[in-house]
């Protein structure tokens, strides 16, 4: 059995680490409206894109990351991949693919299935696509006009 020295050791290094290569929804649209130099980028395929993607996102299908991120993303911009949602790994395997080639890459927890139940924007080949925010992902009213969740 571990010590709880270690324990709490290694729990801190554990969760370090995640909020080094995750994010969320919330803290994406925060960076975004701060300002932050960052890359979103959308991972799924072509008929997911023009069904709907995160405003501000690329489309960029983990099958090509490989033969056109190094000339559509500057090597030293970080980049934030999603794919559908908690239920899909193609997140991880399109920052798997980023890391590879140098990129510094965190991976968006909830992918796009979030980014939209927290009624953050979207847009599809039509135009903007309005969704109410899910009371289970977020407050019914948001007083400072930034849709989170106070953590």
């Amino acid at each position: 059995m571990t010590s709880t020295a270690t324990h709490i050791s290694v729990a801190i290094e554990h969760f370090a680490a995640k909020l080094c290569y995750e994010t969320d929804a919330s803290d994406v649209a925060a960076a975004q409206s701060a300002g932050e130099r960052f890359v979103l980028v959308d991972t799924r395929g072509h008929a997911a894109w023009h069904q709907g993607r995160a405003v501000g996102a690329v489309h960029l299908p983990t099958g090509e990351i490989g033969d056109r991120a190094a000339s559509e993303i500057p090597l030293d911009t970080p980049v934030v991949v999603y794919c559908w949602g908690p239920g899909c790994n193609g997140s991880t395997k399109a920052a798997l693919q980023f890391s590879r080639l140098g990129y510094q890459v965190r991976e968006l927890i909830g992918g796009f299935e979030y980014w939209a139940r927290e009624g953050l924007p979207v847009v599809d080949d039509a135009g903007p696509v309005v969704r109410a925010v899910d009371e289970l992902t977020g407050p019914r009213t948001v007083s400072s006009g930034v849709i989170g969740c106070d953590c």
